[in-house]
């Protein structure tokens, strides 16, 4: 019964936003979707990589069926018949639901409520029918593509232990993420980089000791602001990012298939940073902060003391800690942003997290957010700067393949 209340509540928001949405000045179909489809996979609960992943499907559908409508860009996976007499409304919502349906089952409600009240809207029947058809044509071709990429492997963690002693049963986030078939990369280990300090050099007594001090759960040297930006970016949903791309897409003179290309680039780009990301957690298994600082006397560096009591900030992620995968999507999504802004002035950069009670930050350049997100994750207590700096140059390696597929900034 908790739970059909729960699903009859979220319903219910979603229908009042869109209520609510039809009153204001709208903006395009691209990026009302954008939020839409966020706020559904976070409901379906399904964990932010898999939500990454289905993101990036959806966006991927939606930008192939708007491109066939308006053929803009001669980049397509799909090659779709033109279809430029077609409603691109009618079109972004069937991509929407055709994928949504398949990859979030369990909110079909609010799918269909958020899809039927847009439909409605279309009043061209020929156009309208021709956009769902497109739309859905679009949408099948890329769950096709991608029915086979790994995600639905099993995982097969095995846990280091001795016969008979007990280890906490808990299982590490998705160890299998690393045979996911990538979409821009070559393989989950194209970005590898190099091994993290060791643990006898300075680097590693400078990180060890920084987030020792700022990363504590009860730090007295950390700031109030700096404790605002820990709680702020606790938050890993992709909808955290998206406001952000939001920022730029919804600038005055965007064309709806700039803003469908645009997402489609950020979430394909997204998805296989974390795709990489994971291949070199797993692949060098580093400590996270509460481990080594517990177990700062063995470590063989005489400038790291034991802290046999320490915590951090926020719970600790379940799976290895280099690199930081937040610091890799924060890059990815910033490098992908400042492609697409070109030499033009760059506007607000803004964004929402649930984490923090649904407060706001700003910025006034991708590279300002960029930094904050590595910043954020020490100050949360449950990464190493010289982590978030690998992070970052990974993300922007990842960055760079999208860039050059969709010749994100050569307009």
């Amino acid at each position: 019964m908790k739970n059909l209340l729960a699903i009859d509540r979220f319903v219910l928001l979603v229908f009042i936003s869109l209520v609510a949405h039809t009153a204001t000045v709208k903006a395009d179909a691209v990026t009302d979707w954008n939020k839409r489809a966020g706020d559904i996979v976070v409901a379906a609960g399904i964990g932010p990589l898999p939500a990454e992943r289905a993101l990036a499907i959806v966006h991927t559908a939606v930008y192939e069926a708007v491109n066939a409508i308006t053929q803009r860009y001669p980049v397509s996976d799909l090659k779709l018949q033109p279809a430029p007499d077609a409603s691109v409304e009618a079109a972004v919502a069937a991509a929407n639901r055709v994928t949504l349906m398949q990859l979030v089952p369990n909110q079909t409600a609010a799918i269909d409520m958020a899809y039927q009240t847009v439909i409605a809207a279309v009043s061209d029947e020929v156009a309208r029918n021709s956009g769902i058809a497109v739309g859905e044509r679009a949408a099948q071709g890329i769950l096709s593509m991608r029915a086979n990429d790994g995600a639905s492997d099993q995982e097969t963690y095995r846990p280091i232990t001795g016969v008979g002693v007990y280890i906490p049963t808990v299982i590490p986030e998705t160890p299998q993420w690393i045979t996911r078939k990538p979409w821009l990369m070559t393989n989950a280990a194209q970005f590898r980089p190099a091994p993290p300090p060791r643990l006898d050099s300075e680097r590693w007594a400078r990180d060890y000791n920084e987030v020792k001090i700022l990363g504590r759960f009860d730090s007295r040297v950390r700031t109030a602001e700096q404790t605002e930006i820990a709680r702020f970016w606790e938050e890993v949903m992709p909808p955290i990012y998206h406001g952000i791309v939001r920022s730029v897409a919804t600038q005055p003179g965007r064309e709806i298939t700039q803003n469908a290309r645009l997402f489609a680039a950020v979430t394909q780009a997204s998805d296989d940073a974390l795709i990489a990301v994971f291949d070199a957690k797993y692949h060098y298994g580093l400590w996270r902060p509460l481990t080594a600082i517990r177990n700062g006397d063995i470590d063989g560096n005489d400038a790291t003391e034991r802290d046999s009591s320490w915590r951090p900030f926020i719970d600790t992620p379940m799976h290895p800690e280099y690199p930081c995968a937040h610091c890799i999507v924060s890059a990815t999504v910033g490098t992908v942003l400042h492609a697409e802004i070109g030499n033009a002035p760059p506007p607000v950069l803004m964004t929402v997290s649930k984490a923090a009670g649904d407060v706001s930050r700003s910025w006034d350049s991708t590279d300002a957010f960029m930094q904050e997100v590595i910043n954020a994750r020490i100050y949360d207590g449950v990464h190493y700067r010289n982590s978030g700096e690998i992070g970052a140059a990974m993300g922007k390696q990842v960055a760079k393949l999208v860039i050059d597929k969709y010749q994100l900034g050569k307009e």
